[in-house]
């Protein structure tokens, strides 16, 4: 039995290490000093949290999902004004159709969510050809219905792939300078990344500082390509699910404590 097993059977080992965690990330958090701006989170590992509880991977999601305005209040806290939500990825969309369908309402349900709290900006970023009607829909709602907000930007990633987003960025980049006449040659000799990131889905706001990958994977998987070139990246044990504040805050003093030389 695990150390995380044990806790969650025995309630009064779980009050006092709760209790211990609270003062602990109390003490961690009167000591941040920088923060960064853009956290992208690739919220992984709601399947085998699910299987680890005797649960179906549905009840994982919703968990996941159920975690998702409860991280945006410590974002909030800590005046993180971007945040970049990994729900869906393009590779996804091959999943088995039971689990997809179930997994693409609790999405919908999210999203909502988000935009009745009135909150928070949300800015869905994928590829939303490849969606059902219905959840694009919801997205492009939920885009619409908080445009106007103060509050944090949430981008929604569903139906988004890293290179889908720089292949779109390119395409859209070629087909604006065909519908202007340039030709090969002209655009050859005035591209530069600018013309790209200019075309990204997150165009407009700031790179992110910091990226977290929960569950204990050690690699992007496509997350934000282009963007990440700078960011800095923290990997948690913990599966999404059982992210807690404590977690979020080690990763934003990890962050803090690294120097950022930018390839100098």
């Amino acid at each position: 039995m695990g150390l995380r097993d044990l806790v969650d059977r025995t309630p009064g080992l779980r009050t006092v290490l709760g209790g211990m965690y609270r003062l602990y990330g109390q003490r961690v958090e009167a000591h941040l000093g920088r923060t960064p701006h853009h956290v992208g989170v690739i919220m992984d590992g709601n399947r085998r949290w699910a299987k680890a509880a005797g649960g179906t991977a549905a009840f994982g999601h919703q968990r996941g999902a159920d975690k998702i305005t409860e991280f945006l209040g410590w974002c909030d806290e800590t005046n993180i004004e971007v945040v970049t939500l990994w729900m869906l990825s393009t590779d996804n969309l091959s999943r088995p159709p039971e689990e997809l369908v179930a997994l693409l309402g609790i999405i919908e349900d999210a999203v909502t969510g988000l935009a009745e709290a009135k909150r928070y900006k949300v800015n869905p970023i994928g590829t939303l050809d490849l969606l059902p009607s219905r959840t694009a829909d919801i997205l492009k709602t939920a885009a619409a219905d908080t445009a106007h907000l103060e509050g944090i930007t949430v981008n929604v990633a569903v139906g988004y792939g890293g290179r889908h987003e720089i292949a779109d960025a390119v395409r859209s980049l070629l087909q604006e300078h065909a519908d202007r006449g340039t030709s090969i040659e002209e655009l050859v000799e005035l591209l530069d990344v600018e013309h790209i990131a200019e075309r990204l889905y997150t165009k407009g706001q700031p790179d992110p500082d910091l990226v977290i990958r929960t569950s204990g994977e050690q690699r992007l998987s496509g997350f934000l390509l282009w963007q990440s070139a700078h960011s800095e990246f923290y990997f948690c044990e913990a599966y999404w699910p059982a992210f807690r504040k404590v977690d979020f805050l080690r990763a934003l003093r990890a962050y803090e404590q690294r120097h950022r030389r930018y390839g100098g």
